[in-house]
């Protein structure tokens, strides 16, 4: 799917947000804004991986380009400083496009420069190529200066850390980036500069940055000729040329596209989107998933929403298989990791759907393979899941005997996917019994009564605990007054509240609610949290709702939750509407209608990906991560779904 930038957007935008993405399995990626310069502490033209997929350092933060012609000198570049005029590179863009991977065309005084970017994927290898046509009736030379920070990702250079120079290569922090280039290389005295963080200003994090160069790479194109810059910055022993690099990218991007098999254009594009947050986990030596970019690391419980979308939808079994062995290493008491171990810490567990939702994965990755082998190998983590909800694990998840409901969080643990703690301050508590997680519980049940045969298991156990549990929950969460579900049930004001966790108990595909209930709740949902772009997590007319997200990290927290409007739960409302009308040619007419809205969202803040989250009013702004897993995983869900009815 090809995104194209102009003037038009960029003249309008002097503190940009919008962004391009390319990563590179590791965990790694590069991203800038789309006039290119960094807004963000946590961009950068290489954000190495050295330990797969968190341990990343912020290698080259950003590039200066500069072109002298025969009339003068200008920046390509465009960068926002402290204490300095900005580069405004931007007015000589003819345009940007992403198509998988950026690309830009300048043109000045009869000089034209075609500039072309990749990530080597499974390396820490930068490429560029910038094709240089000199129309102009003199020679023209093209500057490429690397502003470097050698720092872990989002931690500023200090003043006594130095970058070197040494056998063309940059050696810094224990770091050795070696540069590669057809262009002449000019080492000088290291120089700094500020640079000013429009983005990170607005949600109240840190607004500038230092940065150093040494070096830079030109090269001198005479009147009339064409040219072709590549350059190379690596990590890596040894790298192949920028072109063999943008070009092999570029394919594997397509292929990607072509294997997932969906005819939909946004779909093939989120099928190219979900590829960047699939990445290696060295400690494992499996696959996992990455939540979000730029914040985010691997969690179980993005990664279990995210995967039938991001892996099955797209045909990626293997992938699926390896993320699924990878979580299994880890399980601990019928647990999943929440954040997996790095160095000597150990992985946290504080997450009360992770493992309910490694069964539903595991079910759906059976559905679409018929790999019953792997079945019988998760089967025993699977059954531990099962008895730690029923017999009680950590974080207070244990089943009520008198129900068979099950309740999660104790004390200050907030274990469900609302998990903002300020403090002591909990905005959105849910201890108790929340609605998403009985709706895992129930649909886990029916995944194990399903697959018990398969590994020669007796199903009724499992059938008759999803009986009792489906009659518990009708009776504990249904409201007949507001004609929809409890958020909760806890005794406290917060479970009357409307919120968008009930969608889950519709879009699964078992009998939780009778038909009409789920009619509702599908209603409901529609009238009150429903947008564009996603749901709110919180009704409007909800006094605690919070119209805006942004300022200080406090500020933020307590809009996080409390009407924030998320994008994932949206695949969600879409699969429940077509459940509730039976797939038929009107609903599926209505959800191809309302996917046309992702076409602005893909193109509005991070080319060809769908944020986190939006204000919870008027969602127009992507906010958060630019990029999230779960998002567009559901919404792939939604697209598969489209293609089999």
């Amino acid at each position: 799917m090809r995104f194209v930038y102009g003037l038009q957007d960029l003249c309008t935008k002097p503190d940009p947000q919008g962004c391009w993405l390319v990563t590179n399995g590791l965990g790694g990626f590069s991203s800038q804004t789309h006039a290119g310069g960094a807004s963000r502490s946590d961009h950068a033209v290489l954000m190495a991986c050295t330990q797969p997929p968190n341990r990343r350092w912020n290698i080259v933060h950003r590039l200066q380009e500069v072109l002298r012609a025969p009339d003068g000198v200008t920046f390509l570049s465009s960068q926002q400083f402290e204490d300095a005029p900005p580069e405004e590179g931007w007015r000589n863009i003819l345009w940007e496009e992403v198509d998988g991977l950026p690309a830009w065309v300048h043109q000045f005084d009869g000089v034209r420069v075609h500039k072309e970017l990749a990530l080597q994927f499974e390396k820490n290898t930068l490429a560029l190529r910038y094709t240089v046509e000199n129309a102009s009736a003199g020679d023209c030379t093209l500057f490429i200066t690397p502003w470097m920070q050698f720092v872990p990702k989002g931690k500023n250079l200090p003043e006594t850390q130095f970058v070197d120079w040494e056998d063309g290569a940059v050696e810094c922090a224990g770091l050795r980036l070696q540069v590669l280039t057809n262009g002449n290389i000019r080492p000088f005295a290291e120089r700094r500069e500020t640079l000013f963080y429009a983005d990170d200003l607005r949600d109240g994090r840190r607004s500038v940055g230092s940065v150093a160069a040494n070096h830079m790479v030109t090269m001198e194109v005479p009147a009339g000729v064409r040219r072709v810059l590549e350059i190379v910055y690596t990590l890596e022993d040894s790298a192949p040329g920028a072109s063999e690099i943008i070009e092999s990218e570029r394919a594997r991007l397509r292929a990607i596209a072509d294997r997932c098999g969906l005819k939909d254009e946004t779909a093939r594009q989120l099928a190219i989107a979900a590829d960047a947050f699939i990445a290696q986990r060295r400690s494992t030596g499996g696959k996992t998933i990455l939540a979000g970019y730029p914040f985010f690391e691997d969690w179980g419980r993005d990664t279990m929403i995210a995967l039938p979308g991001c892996t099955l939808a797209t045909k990626r079994y293997d992938d699926a298989k390896s993320i699924l062995r990878t979580f299994m290493a880890h399980e601990r008491r019928g647990l999943m990791p929440n954040l997996f171990p790095e160095g000597g810490c150990e992985p946290r567990y504080n997450t009360a759907d992770a493992a309910l939702l490694f069964v539903h994965c595991v079910y759906q990755y059976y559905q679409a393979t018929d790999d019953a082998g792997f079945v019988r190998e998760a089967w025993p983590v699977m059954q531990r899941i099962l008895t730690g909800y029923r017999d009680g694990t950590d974080h207070g998840i244990h089943m009520d005997a008198d129900d068979g409901l099950i309740c999660a969080g104790e004390g200050f643990d907030q274990v469900t996917w609302m998990d903002v703690r300020i403090g002591t301050y909990l905005p959105t508590p849910r201890h108790g019994k929340p609605v998403e997680i009985n709706a895992y519980w129930h649909a886990a049940l029916c995944c194990m009564a399903r697959m018990a045969p398969l590994v020669r298991e007796d199903a009724a156990p499992y059938e008759a605990l999803a009986l009792r549990v489906r009659d518990s929950f009708r009776r504990a969460f249904w409201r007949d007054d507001a004609k929809c579900l409890r958020d909760l049930v806890s005794g406290s004001p917060a479970d009357e509240q409307i919120r968008c966790n009930q969608i889950w108990a519709v879009s699964t595909p078992f009998e939780l609610l009778e038909p009409w209930q789920e009619r509702c709740v599908v209603d409901t949902v529609r009238r009150l949290l429903h947008t564009p772009v996603g749901l709110r997590t919180l009704a409007p007319n909800d006094a605690e709702f919070h119209p805006t997200y942004g300022g200080p990290q406090t500020e933020r927290d307590r809009a996080y939750h409390q009407g924030t409007v998320w994008t994932f739960p949206l695949g969600a409302y879409y699969l429940a509407v077509l459940k509730v009308n039976s797939s038929d040619a009107a609903a599926r007419t209505a959800v191809r209608n309302a996917l046309l809205a992702l076409g602005p969202a893909l193109r509005e803040g991070c080319a060809g990906q769908l944020p986190e989250i939006y204000d919870g009013l008027v969602p127009t702004g992507s906010r958060g991560c630019f990029a999230q897993a779960w998002s567009v995983g559901e919404l792939l869900r939604v697209f598969e779904q489209l293609e089999k009815d």
